[in-house]
């Protein structure tokens, strides 16, 4: 039977930042582990600094098939990105206990914000608190950029195909597709939290055949960061891009324009849907394919709702 169930969010476990970090700020405390005897905050990150130029010198690191590299990952780019997690957009989540603690499962979220920051903080939270990497699948223009490419594979991710899909989730990954593509993170801020086509429902097809839930995810904040108020299409085509924004601070501030705006993000994960009434031929029926594709896009479209209400305020 395929659940997907929409509760009462009243019930639901949010994460917040200051829980979050209240055992190590425990610990640190007076007569803790953390106390004025052991090394501070900046003996410990140049130490780690340190460890891992040496493991990169010595050649201590793994790289997997699709270019993933933990270490890297680990010690450079989710540290950087959680700082904005954090800080900036101090997220707060709910749900995450409807993530499988392990096997292969596919997020399914909404995309927004002109710039795909929500593909960063999904990242941080799932590997933070679902203890789990999420390998999320990029458009083609991202492999096509060289050193953002060379990033998101260093991050695990890969190319949204069905293919490269199907090999992660038969390794028992967590695989992450926003199926509104461009359409969604490009979208003008008069369209914020309005979910575009989810394509013609590929990642169904990809969970149906590897036999993996579904676990649909919504988030709140992005919309926020870099309203759209234009687009300069005549640009973007001299480029080759989707799309070429203009937001109250891009191009009118330059380079200074692209400091995202400090709103309040909320991340929900909803509950999976197991698909269990199906079986991997019905990915080769279209109708099939359709009617769960739009369960799930109305599914995402109702938690997005729900969340934002319960976030209040954009900024505060």
């Amino acid at each position: 039977m395929m659940h997907a169930r929409h509760e009462d969010d009243g019930g639901a476990q949010v994460i917040r930042l200051d829980s979050a970090r209240q055992d190590g700020a425990e610990a640190d405390g007076p007569g803790g582990a953390g106390s004025a005897a052991g090394p501070g905050p900046l003996e410990r990150r140049i130490a780690s600094g340190l460890a891992f130029l040496r493991r990169r010198i010595a050649g201590e690191y793994e790289v997997d098939e699709f270019g993933y590299d933990p270490d890297f990952n680990e010690s450079v780019l989710l540290p950087t990105a959680r700082a904005l997690y954090e800080r900036w957009f101090r997220v707060e989540l709910a749900g995450v206990e409807n993530v499988p603690a392990d096997g292969g499962a596919l997020i399914v979220a909404n995309h927004s914000g002109t710039l795909p920051l929500d593909a960063l903080m999904l990242s941080v939270a799932l590997h933070d608190h679902a203890r789990r990497c999420v390998r999320l699948l990029g458009a083609d223009l991202v492999y096509q950029v060289p050193v953002l490419a060379h990033m998101a594979r260093k991050a695990g991710h890969t190319l949204a195909c069905q293919a490269d899909a199907a090999r992660l989730l038969g390794k028992g990954e967590l695989v992450g597709v926003f199926p509104e593509g461009f359409k969604g993170v490009g979208k003008p801020f008069a369209e914020r939290y309005k979910l575009q086509r989810f394509g013609r429902g590929g990642f169904v097809g990809t969970a149906l055949r590897a036999g993996v839930p579904i676990v649909p995810a919504a988030i709140v904040g992005a919309e926020e960061i870099y309203p759209k108020i234009a687009d300069l299409r005549p640009l973007a085509r001299l480029l080759g891009l989707p799309y070429f924004p203009v937001t109250p601070t891009f191009p009118l501030l330059g380079p200074a324009g692209l400091i995202p705006l400090p709103s309040k993000w909320m991340i929900q994960f909803g509950e999976p849907m197991t698909l269990e009434e199906y079986a991997a031929e019905d990915a080769d029926d279209p109708m099939t394919v359709f009617n769960i594709t739009d369960h799930v896009r109305e599914n995402v479209q109702q938690m997005l709702y729900d969340t934002l209400l319960r976030r209040g305020p954009a900024f505060f």
